[in-house]
């Protein structure tokens, strides 16, 4: 399986970090060695000494497609997730002044927390889907797919271009604002509809 990433689909997001808004959704992938094991803590690695947390929707993929039409992305997933996409920010920044690739940022060994997933029938919405982030029980990212730039089936049917999806690959779709530092002894929980769907702790 893959890990498929959206970068800045969220307008106040881009405006923190003060990036700009791009025409087209900025795609990025994460090895099957970026998944933190269930149940296991985050270990800050000790190359960064800024990593982030970046809570995001995720769509679990359920059958195989290439160049799928927008109207007919919802028949390409069932499930809805949340996870968090980790990032280095003091590389992610040298990386971008330089213009190189982000991976050492982004795709390191546990970087994408993947939690429970959730049929989406029985989320109502999918454009209208609340969630957040708490860190040490302080609400830290509160957000909704809502005030996404790319609708998760409009990522579907980009995405497909370049990449054939397959069944059991995952698509982070972006973070809202909010986004900040992890130390060590933080707790991190994330919810949908105020179900809690990961909780982790940091190293």
């Amino acid at each position: 399986m893959k890990i498929i990433c959206i970068g800045r689909n969220y307008a106040k997001h881009i405006e923190e970090l003060a990036n700009e808004k791009p025409e087209n959704p900025v795609i990025f992938l994460k090895p099957d060695s970026a998944i933190l094991l269930k149940n296991q803590p985050f270990f800050i690695p000790p190359f960064s000494n800024d990593i982030h947390y970046e809570v995001e929707v995720l769509v679990k993929i359920n059958k195989v497609g290439k160049y799928i039409d927008e109207k007919f992305a919802h028949k390409y997933y069932d499930e809805i997730g949340l996870g968090i996409d980790f990032t280095a920010r003091d590389i992610q920044t040298k990386c971008k002044e330089k213009g190189l690739p982000w991976e050492k940022a982004k795709a390191f060994d546990g970087s994408a927390v993947i939690g429970k997933f959730i049929l989406k029938g029985q989320l109502g919405d999918l454009n209208n889907l609340a969630f957040t982030l708490h860190k040490n029980n302080k609400l830290v990212q509160d957000g909704n797919t809502n005030a996404m730039l790319w609708k998760i089936d409009e990522l579907i049917a980009y995405i497909s271009q370049y990449f054939t999806l397959k069944k059991g690959d995952v698509l982070f779709t972006g973070t809202p604002a909010g986004v900040g530092k992890v130390s060590e002894n933080d707790k991190l929980v994330g919810a949908i509809k105020n179900q809690e769907l990961f909780s982790i702790k940091i190293k």
